[in-house]
């Protein structure tokens, strides 16, 4: 099984977590959101797998390539 590292695209505040360690997600599933230049972005999951570590936190502020959850491919 492949992991997938999420990192931040952009530089921003995470408004929130969508997603919990051990949740089941499939791929284009809403992980989080990041607030950039008064713009929301969604993150999505770019495979099917599961959560195996959240790094990001609600209010807390990203910058590119900051690591933000781990995905266990399925």
């Amino acid at each position: 099984m492949a992991t997938e590292y999420m990192t931040s695209p952009l530089p921003g505040k995470v408004l929130n977590v969508n997603v919990t360690v051990g949740q089941a997600v499939k791929e284009g599933d809403l992980l989080l959101t990041i607030e950039a230049m008064k713009m929301e972005n969604e993150i999505v999951a770019p495979v099917n797998g599961t959560v195996t570590e959240v790094k990001a936190k609600a209010d807390t502020t990203v910058q590119i390539g900051d690591e933000l959850l781990t995905i266990e491919e399925a």
